[in-house]
Order: structure tokens, then C-alpha cells, then sequence
């Protein structure tokens, strides 16, 4: 098996690339439409603004091959910025239509908490996973780490989904919780970096490995 990882003119794909082989996998770059839909396993990396990242999937004719592998079922991953284009739409600069592989909306995280606590966005740093209450990580790649071990994250526009089932973590930011991680069926996606989030996020590449064969 092949990770293909999806490039689309964004972000960090040699050290996405690297991560994951060091957990194993055969990976290949490629922003060629064939390849992508034929791929075994997909990533979609990104960094910047949501516009920008769907701009470059639909220039490089990237968005049909995309959908044609996760309609078949096959393993996908998206990681920070392409965790978010899995949803339905986002308000970054404007309403903009993503993927909409998990329905659901791509919001700015309020300057303000719940509780009415001023925050500073974006969010940079090491944050706990806390797993929701009605979603197992059983048969996740989060299956191995522990509730409350720490990632890696950098953004200031938040994923909500649509329905509750298809989040799969969260981490609290003034008292609230923003989400870390969705799942539907094969698609998962990953707000954090698990590139950049040492041995726990080297665990989450190597159960998505695991689990794509």
C-alpha cells in the first residue's frame, strides 16, 4: 500500500511525508488528478486560509479525484487546513463551499469564551485531547492515545459538524471546547499536526497506516 499525499500548492508535505514514513508507509507527493484517484490511502495536508487551499484543489482539477476516493470508501486524512475543507463551507474571508465529505461549517473561533473571557486567536501550541461523550476512538487512527495526551496546533477558524456522531475530539480553549478531530466512516480528519506533535502524533500516523491496509 501507498500513501498518496496530496499536493495542491500548500504546506508542509516533505514533513508529512517524512512522519509518515518514519511509521512505515510507502509514500508518494503528486498533484496528478490519475493518481489521486486511484490512490489506496489519501492525505490532504495544508496550511493558510481555506480560500486559497480549495482554489488550488479545484486549478489543479484535484476535487473530482477526491471525491471519487472517498465515495469508494478508501482511506482519506486531512490534516489542519485540510481537515477543514472536508466540510461544507467556510466564513474565512467570505462563505466559501468545501468538499463537503463531513457536513458541517468552518467558523472563526469567537474572540470572546462563553464565559465572556477574552482569548487571543490563533490558537499556537500543545493542547489535551478530550474524547466526546458519545464517540469512541475505538477503530480511529486515535484509538492508542489516552485521553488528556497533548498535540501540536496552529489555527483561528474552527470546524463544527453537523452532526455530533462525526466528532471525534476536542480540546478546551477558555472553557470551551474547539474541535481536534472529526471521523465519518473512512474520512477522518485531524485539526492538530500530528507531524509536528511527537510520539502522540507518530501513534495517530501509524494507526491511520494500520488502518488503511
Amino acid at each position: 500500500m501507498i500513501v498518496t499525499i496530496i499536493d495542491y500548492g500548500s504546506g508542509n508535505l516533505l514533513s508529512v511525508s517524512r512522519a509518515l514514513e518514519h511509521c512505515g508507509a510507502s509514500c508518494q507527493i503528486s498533484g496528478d488528478p490519475a493518481v489521486i484517484s486511484a490512490a489506496d490511502a489519501l492525505v490532504l495536508p495544508g496550511v493558510g486560509a481555506f480560500r486559497d487551499g480549495m482554489e488550488g484543489l479545484a486549478g489543479r482539477g484535484l476535487i473530482d479525484p477526491i471525491l471519487t476516493h472517498a465515495n469508494a470508501e478508501r482511506p482519506l486524512l486531512g490534516i489542519c487546513l485540510g481537515m477543514q475543507m472536508l466540510a461544507s463551507s467556510s466564513e474565512e474571508f467570505g462563505s466559501h463551499r468545501g468538499l463537503s465529505l463531513i457536513p458541517g461549517k468552518v467558523r472563526a473561533i469567537p474572540k470572546y469564551s462563553q464565559a465572556g473571557n477574552s482569548r487571543r486567536t490563533p490558537f499556537i501550541g500543545w493542547a489535551r485531547l478530550d474524547q466526546t461523550s458519545n464517540v469512541t476512538w475505538t477503530g480511529s487512527p486515535l484509538r492508542s492515545i489516552k485521553e488528556g495526551e497533548s498535540v501540536y496546533l496552529v489555527h483561528s477558524y474552527s470546524f463544527a459538524p453537523e452532526d455530533p456522531n462525526h466528532l471525534l475530539a476536542t480540546y478546551t480553549f477558555y472553557g470551551d471546547h474547539i474541535t481536534a478531530a472529526v471521523r465519518r466512516d473512512n474520512i477522518i480528519g485531524l485539526q492538530f499536526h500530528p507531524e509536528k506533535s511527537g510520539q502522540v502524533g507518530l501513534r495517530v500516523l501509524h494507526e491511520f497506516i494500520k488502518l488503511a491496509q
